[in-house]
């Protein structure tokens, strides 16, 4: 195969905030550039109840900041190994949601619900989304992970596709020795109608395995599945499916073709670089490998092509670690994390980085248009048994990552500073820098001290913008006074001019107190009955 020359880029980064919540499973939702991720290993904690957070990446650090949820929604609990897949009105409408179907629970329950997920409002300090769970009819799909979910659009209808994935062995047929043990879910193919609330499955004889953390693209009425891991055979699939999905006014009509060309590979994660342009990262060739190689997948007139490309410059940690893990951002990046050195000190620590498949000038122009399904990237711990060592390191972060709520400051369990003002130009000589400050008072911990100024409908200053020193700055803390700051105590000094008081003075009563003294002090007789 030819490849194509175009360079990707590997960029270091690192979290600094709820990093231990990035573990394998997890997905990534893209809002209008905006970066939200979902899918934690443990229930959702104080510093974040819903368990979707904003990605804010600044200077090759990125926090994680807490999102929250509007009061019509339904709950969402953390879901990992999900299919999620974004859902247009139309193929040109600027307004998505995004689905997200089945996936593990933090107990290893599979969730069979389906959610509709959509933001509602965004600003530098909140996000707010909405989910709405469906309550489909007709021939629902089991609990299952590791299985994609995409949408079609066909003669002005639009339809979403589950394929794939893994169930837990049905209770009549668990041992107690392999009680949670997992089983390849059949290969049907599910057609969902949002609109109907209705579902109903197909089963075509070109798709003979059920398969699982395969991936999947689709184009207007053509999705196509290569790759994937099956259980029963213990094989990567080499074969390409395509799914062609018509929709005319009476029953939906689903046919499956296989075609050459195909790749041999389980947990790889594609992400869109155009309308008609992906591409295939990393993923597992066999039960001891990744596959290092990526491709281009272009589709363009009903078929599809799948070109070897330059792979990026890996790192020597990437290439010598037993598994690595992430998902798509969007427009062309992908978020890739593997385990930390066993010598760290934090066990469950990762490392990050993030792998741009287009230049830079091309991520402003290009937009996310089409319908990808976004399947996080990693073996899952039944899959094969080599790779069942590294799942460790998820099992020693979970248990160490939610075992109490948090004792250390978390900036984002503070209030809202644009209402408390911690970071205002107080005055014209102030030097307060967010980026800079370090406490001046000992009485100070993660924010600057203010004190309020009584002038005309007041107004916050910080205490070491007014020089004050520490002694007053408590006294005012403490005491119920007017204070005024520097730009504003001329005006008001007649204010602060203390009153001057006369005191009365009272004569002391000494006789009374002297006599009643004496007579306290005389001795009395006892009587004889004391």
């Amino acid at each position: 195969m030819a490849q194509s020359a175009d360079e990707m880029s590997l960029q270091v980064v690192s979290a600094v905030s709820n990093s231990s919540l990035l573990q394998p499973g997890f997905s990534l939702l893209n809002f209008d550039g905006h970066v939200f991720f979902f899918g934690q290993k443990g229930w959702p904690k104080r510093s974040c109840p819903t368990g979707v957070f904003l990605l804010d990446l600044k200077q090759n650090e990125f926090k994680m900041k807490p999102a929250f949820f509007s009061k019509d929604s339904c709950y969402l609990p953390p879901l990992r190994y999900p299919a999620v897949c974004m859902l247009r009105g139309n193929a040109e409408s600027d307004e998505y949601q995004y689905i997200i179907h089945g996936g593990k629970t933090p107990n290893n329950d599979l969730s069979d619900k389906i959610y509709i997920m959509s933001l509602v409002s965004k600003n530098s300090k909140k996000a707010t989304f909405q989910c709405v769970e469906k309550d489909l009819s007709g021939d629902v799909p089991e609990a299952r992970y590791g299985h994609t979910i995409n949408v079609v659009h066909s003669r002005g209808k639009t339809m979403s596709v589950i394929f794939g994935g893994r169930s837990y062995t049905p209770l009549a047929q668990r041992t107690t020795e392999k009680w949670n043990s997992v089983i390849d879910c059949l290969p049907s193919v599910f057609l969902i109608d949002f609109e109907f609330e209705c579902c109903t499955s197909y089963i075509l004889p070109e798709l003979q395995d059920g398969l699982s953390f395969h991936v999947s693209v689709a184009r207007n009425d053509t999705i196509y599945i290569l790759g994937g891991h099956s259980l029963q055979s213990n094989t990567r699939s080499p074969s390409l499916y395509k799914l062609t999905v018509d929709l005319p006014l009476g029953s939906p009509a689903v046919t499956c073709t296989i075609l050459p060309g195909g790749v041999s590979v389980s947990s790889a994660i594609v992400t869109q670089i155009s309308d008609s342009e992906f591409i295939l990262v990393g993923g597992y060739q066999s039960d001891n490998q990744k596959r290092l190689v990526c491709n281009t997948i272009v589709l363009e007139d009903n078929k599809i092509e799948i070109v070897e490309r330059a792979s990026p410059n890996w790192t020597p940690d990437i290439k010598h670690c037993r598994m690595w893990f992430g998902c798509d951002m969007g427009k062309g990046s992908v978020l890739l994390g593997i385990p930390g050195a066993n010598k760290q000190l934090i066990s469950d620590a990762n490392y990050f980085y993030i792998l741009r498949c287009k230049g830079a000038e091309e991520d402003k122009e290009e937009e996310l248009t089409a319908q990808i399904c976004s399947q996080t990237f990693t073996e899952d711990p039944g899959d094969s048994l080599p790779f069942e060592d590294s799942e460790e390191f998820c099992l020693s972060a979970e248990t160490n990552s939610f075992d109490a709520d948090t004792d250390t400051y978390n900036e984002d369990d503070e209030e809202d500073e644009s209402e408390t003002g911690y970071w205002i130009t107080c005055s014209a000589s102030c030097n307060i820098d967010i980026n800079t400050w370090v406490p001046f008072y000992s009485t100070e911990l993660n924010k600057p001290a203010m004190i309020l100024c009584s002038s005309g409908a007041s107004h916050w200053v910080h205490a070491q913008c007014m020089d004050l020193p520490e002694s007053v700055l408590l006294h005012l803390s403490e005491a119920n006074v007017k204070y005024f700051c520097n730009e504003h105590v001329e005006l008001n000094k007649g204010l602060q001019t203390p009153k001057k008081v006369v005191h009365l003075k009272k004569q002391p009563m000494k006789p009374l107190q002297k006599k009643i003294t004496m007579k306290l002090t005389t001795p009395v007789k006892k009587s004889f009955f004391e």
